[in-house]
């Protein structure tokens, strides 16, 4: 690769992850990296395995099924977190990666890990060597770099290179960094440290500040060819780099970046913004740059007169460029199996057999009450499909009666799965039509859940949207379980979403019987 050629490191499945309220499940993950890999990006860390069975099974899916990127693993310096990565990253053969990290800040020796700094040098050796065994690919990361003393740091790269590792990732871990000081770090080590020459150097950067783009372009300046980031800046506390910002102020700015560019399909950007979107449950800011919906929009009548004039009056880029204003014909309700399947794949999505016929039935309900089923209506009925967990229970029936001079009721009636599947019904009353369904759903499936967030957002446009909800909720263990339900009915859409929420929990529980919620 060319020296100007800047790998992207797509950490949206483990630290755009660790989110607060980000969690998704495995074929949610599956269905981001196999978009992550028609983007374009170079490197997938699809996780970090040692964490849970699930997070293992994960990564292995990931590295079995998703081909083109690099599969990473992320792992501690500890022996069991290495051979967790190791085992999960193998179906990938030689496009496996494993990346440690070893905290090396004075904050993070003397407070996090209790070491010296020449325990530190040789846990960071002990872990490359140890990746080495099962991958040729790995990355090395002084956690905190951008706090650690810059000998200190020097001594580190130098014994992580010397132990094997290809790339040196020198995180700005806490956001602290501005981008003088970050892009000095680099080229500090870089012209100091022993075989840096010899490796790829990679910048993550974090948000508190407000300034993880910033930093990660003033790092690529200062000869970083790796950025790592996430779609739409998601990540631990105010987020990662958001690679898509990143990415177009390269592209926008040659002129200034002396030909920098990455290898990403920019096309590819808003659709992979609004999936990773609903698989996390996350909106994006209308004011986000490159992926807000405000983001080419004029409303000033000065901007405006200058857009018709010249579109670069006021914009420096061209929206098309990264995918807005890119629709296909919608589908109606006169559409069969064959062309919705169609679809979907032209979507991105690798649905089975079941899948499809699931959808397909959501499909024929949603177009029997709008007149055209949109791609991004589509989007989300797949969304709900790959959420679902064991349906315990199910919607089949729901009436509301609802007015400023009635007291808010729901009749819902559910049916059971099981070996002998039954159907039971009941009511409920409430402060609103929403609460009312929601109480009558707790009373029949004997459960009590604590609403702690809720959302609504118009998935297309018109009067007949159809409308997607985001419940958060606590059934008495303290866990946030989110549930998703879509439907041209905002009250349909709320009990669809709540249910979720109560299936994923009794899932999770092996249905055993919930704990009251806190009051």
């Amino acid at each position: 690769m060319k020296d100007d050629r800047i790998r992207i490191f797509d950490t949206t499945l483990r630290d755009g992850e660790q989110c607060p309220g980000a969690s998704m499940n495995s074929r949610e993950k599956l269905e981001i990296a196999r978009q992550l890999a028609r983007l374009g990006v170079d490197i997938i860390e699809a996780g970090f395995p040692v964490v849970s069975e699930g997070d293992f099974a994960s990564v292995q899916q990931i590295a079995r099924e998703v081909r083109g990127p690099i599969i990473c693993g992320l792992a501690r310096c500890v022996p069991k977190d290495i051979e967790a990565a190791g085992n999960a990253i193998k179906p990938a053969g030689k496009r496996g990666r494993i990346h440690v990290f070893l905290g090396t800040s004075k904050l993070h020796r003397e407070f996090k890990l209790g070491k010296v700094q020449d325990e530190i040098l040789r846990l960071a050796v002990d872990g490359v060597q140890r990746a080495k065994a099962f991958v040729d690919d790995v990355e090395f990361s002084p956690e905190d770099a951008s706090r650690t003393e810059l000998d200190f740091l020097v001594q580190v790269v130098e014994a992580a290179i010397a132990a094997g590792a290809t790339t040196i990732n020198m995180p700005d871990t806490t956001g602290y960094a501005t981008p003088a000081e970050y892009g000095r770090m680099f080229r500090h080590v870089i012209e100091r440290a022993k075989g840096a020459k010899k490796v790829i150097f990679s910048a993550h950067c974090h948000d508190d500040l407000g300034l993880a783009v910033a930093n990660a372009l003033a790092a690529v300046e200062n000869g970083a060819r790796q950025v790592e980031g996430t779609i739409n800046g998601i990540g631990e506390r105010a987020g990662n780099t958001a690679l898509e910002e990143f990415v177009m102020a390269l592209r926008t700015r040659r002129d200034f970046f002396r030909g920098l560019d990455t290898g990403l399909k920019a096309r590819e950007i808003v659709k992979t913004s609004r999936l990773v979107s609903q698989m996390c449950s996350f909106p994006v800011p209308r004011n986000k740059a490159i992926v807000g919906a405000n983001a080419f929009a004029h409303g000033s009548g000065i901007h405006q007169d200058g857009i018709l004039k010249k579109r670069e009056t006021y914009e420096i880029m061209d929206p098309k460029d990264v995918g807005w204003g890119v629709t296909e014909l919608p589908l109606t309700k006169h559409s069969g199996r064959a062309a919705v399947a169609a679809r979907l794949k032209h979507l991105g999505f690798k649905m089975t057999g079941p899948d499809v016929n699931a959808i397909f039935t959501r499909f024929k309900e949603i177009g029997d009450k709008k007149k055209f089923v949109y791609d991004d209506d589509l989007t989300a009925l797949v969304e709900g499909q790959i959420a679902e967990v064991p349906e315990t229970w199910s919607l089949d029936y729901l009436n509301v009666t609802s007015g400023n001079q009635t007291v808010p009721t729901a009749t819902v009636r559910l049916k059971k799965a099981g070996a002998k599947p039954e159907v039971v019904q009941d009511a409920g009353i409430g402060d609103g039509p929403v609460d009312a369904a929601l109480k009558a759903i707790d009373r029949l499936t004997k459960t009590r859940g604590r609403l702690m967030d809720y959302s609504l957002r118009a998935v297309s446009q018109g009067k007949d949207a159809l409308g997607e909800v985001t419940v958060k909720a606590d059934f008495g263990d303290g866990e946030l379980i989110t549930g998703k339900g879509a439907s041209t009915d905002v009250i349909e859409a709320s009990a669809r979403a709540y249910l979720n929420a109560v299936n994923r929990f009794l899932g999770n529980h092996g249905g055993r019987k919930a704990k009251p919620a806190r009051p």
